[in-house]
């Protein structure tokens, strides 16, 4: 299983499955982050946490914790 943490800049991936429960996956998903929609890393910061990705045409950074919670191929 791979998770959206795992993703080398410059990589563009499908997401499979978001884990989490209640209110953190409701989040995630209102952020336009379901499954089947590709995903776009674009920068990571320098200790690792936020991940800045591009979702549906726009830019969002996302926790690491956050990017443990979906799955990716």
């Amino acid at each position: 299983m791979n998770t959206l943490k795992q993703v080398k800049i410059g990589e563009t991936v499908k997401v499979v499955k978001i884990h989490g429960q209640g209110a953190v996956k409701r989040r995630i998903m209102d952020m336009g982050i379901t499954k089947g929609v590709e995903i776009s890393i674009r920068k990571v910061a320098p200790l690792g946490d936020p991940i800045e990705v591009t979702v549906r045409g726009y830019e969002l950074s996302l926790r690491k914790a956050d990017a443990e919670m979906i799955e990716v191929e």
